[in-house]
């Protein structure tokens, strides 16, 4: 494994020489149009690394947090990806559930981005007003990461890719618009079948609840983007990959309190995982009909919640293993 190093001491202060160079007039620094993605700090996290990358795509650096065993022998990896309210301080998958425990009897590297909730992972088309940025996730993830990912932490070029609720559709649209990146995947709680007219409405108020407006992502109504980035549309693009997906009905079950969060366990936990139960039951059904291998459990109860996704990431992991070759 390579020595992964920290800008900080005199090198920080060569980084903020260099940096102020760039902004004087007249200047050429090639910090000034970088357009080579590259990993600017790497620091200790609980357990993890957490990287500062450079996005050319998006013009800043985006966190990332790595998990991975010691020693140099090549590994596959993991990228996990958060629901809508993922935080700036650190992904859900660690804060929620215990990932790290299960990824540490690995041979295995695990890879979450860490913060922009509601970006759907994906490549929108213009910056957003209401979010200040542009998101360009999917050139990200599958293009300026993985190669670095791969290079600072051994991989060997075996990948996979989870997510829950808004990750789940967009581990889901990965595996489709980048089929030879990744050979399993698995969505819990998602909504595959995006790009239809109910689930449209439901996205672009998901995106509006984090001050996005989704036209800038995937156009306005009927642009054939959303058919494009639809995993349902496009799952002949699955055939050949290990393949997961689970839902809850949206009946309270063992995680509830509808007590002490009454709207946030009726509105989004019940109502929003009773429709993933019906969209994971019809992406199931596309699957079968197209003859495509899969594996779904939908559970007799369950809500938006994380302690459900923290069961399925059980029930799952030996499976998203064997895809990855480590079982």
């Amino acid at each position: 494994m390579q020595r992964r190093r920290t800008l900080t001491g005199a090198a920080g202060a060569v980084g903020a020489s260099l940096v102020a160079l760039a902004l004087i007039p007249g200047v050429p620094s090639a910090l000034a149009d970088d357009d080579t993605a590259r990993i600017v700090s790497t620091t200790a996290f609980d357990g993890r690394e957490r990287l500062e990358v450079w996005s050319p795509s998006m013009g800043r650096e985006i966190t990332v947090d790595v998990q991975h065993p010691a020693g140099d022998t090549k590994r596959p990896t993991l990228y996990m990806l958060d629901g809508a309210e993922a935080h700036d301080e650190e992904s859900g998958w660690y804060a929620m559930t215990d990932l790290q425990k299960l990824a540490a009897g690995e041979k295995l590297t695990v890879v979450t981005p860490v913060g922009d909730p509601h970006s759907y992972y994906t490549d929108w088309r213009t910056v957003d007003p209401g979010v200040g940025k542009k998101y360009m996730y999917e050139t990200f993830l599958t293009e300026e990461l993985p190669p670095l990912i791969d290079d600072e932490f051994d991989g060997n070029g075996r990948n996979a890719i989870a997510g829950a609720s808004m990750g789940g559709v967009a581990a889901l649209t990965l595996a489709t618009r980048r089929p030879a990146l990744y050979s399993g995947v698995a969505g819990y709680s998602d909504c595959a079948n995006i790009s239809s007219p109910q689930n449209q409405l439901l996205t672009r108020w998901d995106v509006s609840r984090g001050g996005g407006d989704a036209t800038n992502m995937w156009g306005p109504f009927g642009d054939p983007e959303w058919s494009a980035h639809d995993p349902y549309v496009n799952a002949e693009k699955l055939r050949g990959k290990t393949i997961y997906m689970s839902s809850g009905n949206g009946v309270p079950g063992r995680y509830n309190n509808l007590v002490a969060d009454p709207i946030g366990e009726t509105v989004q936990g019940i109502i929003g995982e009773f429709g993933s139960w019906s969209c994971t039951g019809q992406m199931s059904n596309r699957l079968s009909r197209l003859g495509i291998p899969y594996t779904t459990n939908l559970r007799p109860s369950g809500t938006h919640k994380w302690g459900y996704w923290k069961d399925e990431l059980h029930v799952s992991w030996p499976i998203l293993m064997r895809s990855v070759g480590l079982r």
